[in-house]
């Protein structure tokens, strides 16, 4: 005020993307597609179903790393002796400590680590869900033929076929649980988002709900919104959760249902009343947000995003691999053909613009 100011510089860091290579792999034996020939419909059908399963095998596998923590890490066991010798009529039996159910799924192969070293290849053939308060969940595993050096210990990690660094593989992309984090959080780790020193502008907005035994509110809704918005100037658009937070936020907005009765004339079936939401969305100070429940949440988190912040930088050519002019490509010393699918991204989020309420009671 009152006379012409002195400039600075504005301060600016680089962010650093380094591409992770993302893959889904499909095969179908060559008899297969002879034998189906002659009935053009039987062709169309089996290869459309193949192409299908490899782009909704590779979306769930980019939803699994959206959610995790740039680990590729599935779960751990929980120190609980591990049963079984890796056969298909006794598999290896782990009991996962605080398991993410949606990251195993039966047919999966998965790299096992015991203290960083691997174990090799395994194929998950059976997965019982753990019950909060009652028991914990469980990972059947049946040894890769030609591909196991040893067997899961008690406290193994499990992580997603070819994440695991120890067995040579690149880890995940970046994903919101490895990211939004406080600052002292990040430092504890020594984690540098994109080579960014964490900071008072470059960590996300944070609650932590007493390690279980605070339940969700409005207020703690409201507490997380306004951190966002004081911190980066934005309210988030968007809320993600658990399904287990879903059911008690529905339970939580209970008494601002509406019911609908229809009355138009001429109506011949009575009329009805809706008994649930068609849709729930939280009031922020910028207006409605939609809440969405997504599987591959922790059932004790909830994260408040903007997603006009969280972006997938892909290289060029992302998709079938077609550089040889034809997407099914004749296998290697096997009576197959082998198609791919993915190529070589990133997910950047800036982590200001984003906040977690985690610890939740579930």
């Amino acid at each position: 005020s009152g006379s012409l100011p002195k400039a600075n510089t504005a301060l600016y860091q680089r962010a650093e993307l380094t591409a992770k290579k993302m893959y889904a792999v499909v095969e179908i034996d060559r008899e297969t597609i002879k034998a189906s020939l002659k009935d053009e419909g039987s062709f169309v059908r089996a290869t459309k179903e193949v192409v299908q399963k490899a782009v909704e095998s590779f979306m769930r596998n980019m939803s699994r790393a959206l959610f995790n923590d740039g680990s590729g890490k599935l779960g751990s066991g929980n120190g609980t002796t591990v049963t079984g010798n890796g056969s298909e009529a006794t598999p290896f039996v782990v009991t996962i400590s605080a398991m993410k159910e949606a990251n195993f799924e039966e047919r999966d192969l998965v790299h096992v680590e015991n203290s960083g070293t691997s174990q090799g290849l395994f194929e998950i053939i059976g997965v019982v869900a753990a019950v909060p308060g009652v028991s914990s969940g469980t990972v059947s595993l049946k040894l890769a033929q030609g591909n196991v050096t040893g067997s899961p210990a008690a406290d193994c990690d499990i992580y997603m076929q070819g994440s695991s660094s120890a067995a040579g593989g690149d880890t995940d992309p970046e994903g919101l649980k490895g990211i939004l984090q406080t600052e002292a959080e990040l430092n504890a780790i020594s984690k540098t988002p994109y080579g960014i020193t964490p900071g008072r502008r470059w960590s996300a907005a944070h609650v932590e709900a007493g390690n279980g035994s605070l339940a969700i509110s409005t207020d703690l809704l409201n507490k997380v919104m306004l951190s966002i918005k004081k911190k980066c100037g934005k309210s988030p658009n968007l809320i993600v959760c658990s399904f287990k937070q879903y059911e008690k936020i529905l339970n939580l907005l209970e008494d601002k249902k509406r019911y609908t009765v229809n009355t138009r004339a001429g109506l011949k079936s009575k009329s009805g009343a809706d008994i649930s939401f068609s849709g729930v969305e939280f009031m922020s100070i910028d207006g409605p947000i939609g809440i969405f429940p997504e599987r591959f949440v922790e059932d004790d988190r909830i994260y408040l995003l903007n997603d006009a912040h969280i972006h997938i930088k892909h290289r060029p050519d992302f998709g079938w691999f077609d550089d040889d002019g034809t997407v099914f490509l004749r296998k290697a010393d096997a009576d197959a053909y082998e198609a791919r699918y993915g190529g070589y991204l990133q997910i950047y989020i800036n982590p200001c613009f984003h906040g977690v309420i985690k610890g939740l009671s579930v």
